[in-house]
């Protein structure tokens, strides 16, 4: 209970700046981190926890999970089918081109040895869209670059977990089974596509007839069984999450439709406790057993791994340098890079405790940068979009089709409230 009151109070602070932090450099993602610091027991003592704690574990892949199947659900599969370039580049080319980079500086910068290194930089190589929450999230923002960034997350999150395990073995980790995780990766994406298909089919049922409360709640239930049994069958939980929101998306936009409100505020608590709880494992201690070296690796897989990959990647693509530089800078550490770097951390691996060490810290850098510029580089696209309309430019959202904005109303319904001209 100590827990759920410290973060009920830190979440009405939250609230209360929350204004102030939707036109600022002030992120409430970094007032969570910060506030779970100070609590934590290397601080103030308030909140008990440790890395190897299962809640801590249990949160970050609650939250990755709600994260993953919220943004699956801004993208259908005709979205996908349209617009698969640039977010192919960036999975494709720049996943990998930025896993060597960050791998070579492991080597170079932390002393990590090779086999390590290229762990460390498995772990950090997912990105994630919730610490640039403003660009994703904004219509001002160009609607391929949201599509970009929310695509590639979504993806890489599942990718990058069999690299992790199978390095692991190679440090001294737990053996794998190629072929049941291979199985686990198609198990993810069956059980994602098939539970919101049959959910359908039985909503639109002559046979059926729900109210437009519990209408709403289909998504919840969906987004449940799919997490159950992701778990029960060791399936991959992150591709499962995300296939099962672009399977809404695709085959029932209404259902996207009613849940997105409901759907945004569970992701953001969970994400915003799953904060709080990180901090609170990042004590004085923990900061003062890396070294310098440790947070110059950390810095500069930031600003320099996805910078040179992305830039490489996009080579000839004619995508504009701003929205280039958006997705370069933006290839945030989150929940991901967490729950993999638990995994490292209770392997019998023999540098495990030193490779997570190195891992928190550049997700704490990330939290920290990219928390606190995705609301002044939006603002940037909002100015220049208004630019352009006062230019008369007709084309202002890119190139490529991105799924239709949120309206609350029933599929088809935003046609109807605004007909062609």
């Amino acid at each position: 209970m100590t827990l759920l009151l410290a973060f009920a109070v830190v979440l009405l602070a939250g609230v209360l700046i929350s204004g102030l932090a939707h036109r600022s450099v002030l992120s409430t993602a970094v007032l969570f981190l910060v506030a779970g610091f100070l609590l934590g027991d290397g601080m103030l003592g308030v909140v008990h926890l440790r890395p190897r704690d299962q809640l801590v574990s249990t949160l970050a892949e609650l939250a990755l999970f709600s994260v993953l199947f919220t943004d699956g659900q801004r993208v259908g599969l005709n979205d996908l089918r349209s617009a698969w370039r640039l977010p192919g580049r960036a999975l494709v080319l720049g996943m990998p081109l930025t896993f060597l980079v960050t791998a070579l500086l492991a080597v170079g910068v932390a002393g990590l040895p090779w086999p390590e290194a290229l762990l460390v930089a498995a772990v950090l190589a997912p990105t994630d869209p919730v610490f640039a929450a403003a660009i994703v999230g904004r219509e001002e923002v160009p609607g391929r670059l949201r599509h970009l960034l929310n695509v590639e997350s979504g993806l890489n999150d599942g990718l990058a977990l069999p690299v992790v395990l199978v390095l692991l073995t190679v440090v001294g980790g737990p053996d794998v089974e190629y072929a049941a995780l291979a199985g686990e990766l198609g198990l993810g994406v069956a059980i994602g596509v098939l539970v919101p298909l049959i959910a359908t089919v039985l909503l639109r049922s002559r046979f059926t007839a729900t109210t437009s409360v519990y209408e709403s709640l289909t998504s919840v239930s969906v987004g449940l069984i799919v997490l159950s049994l992701a778990e029960l069958t060791h399936a991959n939980l992150f591709l499962a999450a995300f296939a099962a929101g672009i399977t809404i998306a695709t085959a029932a936009p209404e259902l996207r439709d009613s849940f997105h409100e409901f759907g945004e505020l569970a992701t953001e608590l969970l994400k915003l406790v799953a904060i709080m709880v990180f901090g609170a494992l990042i004590s004085p201690q923990f900061l003062g057993e890396v070294p310098a070296s440790g947070y110059l690796f950390a810095l500069l897989a930031l600003v320099v791994a996805r910078p040179v990959a992305i830039a490489l990647s996009f080579l000839g693509s004619r995508l504009p340098w701003p929205e280039q530089a958006a997705v370069a800078w933006f290839g945030p550490k989150g929940f991901a890079s967490v729950v993999y770097g638990l995994i490292v951390l209770d392997s019998d691996a023999l540098r495990a405790d030193e490779m997570f060490h190195l891992v928190a810290i550049a997700v704490v850098l990330s939290i920290l940068a990219h928390s606190s510029t995705d609301v002044p580089i939006a603002h940037y696209f909002a100015r220049a979009r208004e630019r352009r309309r006062h230019r008369g430019d007709a084309t202002l959202d890119g190139e490529e089709p991105t799924a239709p904005p949120y309206t609350g109303l029933p599929a088809g319904e935003h046609r109807r409230k605004n007909p062609p001209l």
